[in-house]
């Protein structure tokens, strides 16, 4: 892997997780909390969209699937969350 792949990977992950914290939250949190939110969301959603048997391609899809992913993730963090 070169160093514009892992520079993509982490400027997806941050798109993907400032998303899913603007939807959850209302707000953003935090580059580093958004780049790795956005990463695990999108294991979590590359394999939630597996299991559903949907295999679509391309960025816009692959994005989409990070996203609902690290909503998903996000939701599991706040139940866990004290209030």
């Amino acid at each position: 892997m070169d160093i514009v792949s892992i520079i993509l990977y982490l400027l997806f992950g941050a798109v993907a997780g400032w998303l899913a914290g603007k939807l959850m939250n209302g707000g953003g949190n935090g580059l580093i909390v958004n780049i790795i939110v956005g990463i695990i969301g999108s294991f979590i959603g590359g394999w939630l969209m597996s299991l559903a048997n949907i295999q679509k391609g391309g960025l816009v899809w692959e994005l989409i699937a990070a996203v609902v992913g690290a909503c998903l993730l996000l939701f599991v963090v706040s139940l866990f969350k004290r209030k």
